[in-house]
């Protein structure tokens, strides 16, 4: 790998070959047993304990608080066990470990240059299925029943409310430094799209750094709102995670030129059981 430090997080340690193979950084999360060779979130100074609330952003801080500074300065990136970087779009039924082996990327091209930060492909929350916005949050399609005939109306915040509970947006960026708490308002109100799954890709240390001081100060003021105790199903529970990939989203597209790649989705475990 010429110009990427490319680390892929996973919740199994069988998929430690396959990740070496890829020539990235095997990183293992959650309740089960890694050895020396991984990368986790378990020593050090560490949050490790929230990573069922967290996600990838538990390993975010240990990365931030132990290990950045051995890192080279040059592209620094993050995949998953189910989610991979590739330069195209691929049809998910026609792939297997072998063709993800063979796609996913191994360095940075040069057509990214000119950019500080690589994101993934939009998600667009306007043109979910009418059927989806009633099953998650009939009360609150209710209060804006615009929302069902008008997909301007479904912006971030409309979708995060219904995803991730009522008023809970708001909630959190009324904590935000007064720099960023219009800008993410304004942000989360005007798009209908972000860039997903906590994954990207960036050019230099020092703005990794910048993100990270950022990001994390008001996840932890995000705790004195929300706890962890009273937090229940998928959605709320793994509210910090949700937060801070829209807030992802919003940070690198406002302060640095960005690009965007595909992220392919194949799940690794159906080879490596």
């Amino acid at each position: 790998m010429k110009n990427l430090q490319m680390f892929c997080l996973t919740l199994e340690p069988s998929h430690l070959e396959f990740i070496k193979s890829l020539n990235y950084i095997p990183v293992g999360l959650g309740e089960k047993k890694f050895s020396d060779k991984w990368f986790t979130d378990k020593n050090g100074k560490n949050i490790s304990k929230k990573n069922r609330n967290y996600g990838e952003y538990t390993f975010h801080y240990w990365l931030w608080k132990n290990y950045i500074n051995q890192l080279k300065d040059e592209w620094i990136g993050f995949s998953q066990y189910r989610k991979f970087w590739t330069i195209r779009n691929y049809d998910n039924f026609k792939l297997d470990i072998n063709k993800i082996n063979s796609i996913a990327i191994k360095e940075i091209t040069s057509e990214f240059n000119d950019c500080e930060v690589i994101l993934g492909s939009p998600f667009y929350v306007n043109q979910r299925r009418i059927s989806k916005f009633l099953k998650k949050g009939i009360k609150i399609v209710l209060k804006k029943p615009g929302v069902l005939f008008n997909k301007n109306s479904r912006n971030l915040s409309f979708h995060f409310d219904l995803m991730h509970g009522e008023k809970n947006l708001e909630k959190a960026i009324n904590l935000l430094d007064s720099k960023n708490r219009t800008d993410f308002q304004d942000y989360m109100n005007k798009n209908f799209y972000f860039h997903p799954h906590n994954m990207f890709i960036c050019k230099s240390k020092s703005l990794l750094i910048e993100y990270y001081e950022t990001i994390f100060p008001w996840l932890e003021k995000c705790e004195d709102v929300f706890g962890f105790k009273n937090l229940q199903g998928y959605d709320l529970t793994r509210i910090y995670g949700f937060l801070a990939e829209r807030f992802l989203s919003y940070w690198f597209t406002k302060n640095v030129k960005y690009k965007t790649m595909n992220i392919t989705f194949y799940d690794i475990n159906k080879d490596l059981k």
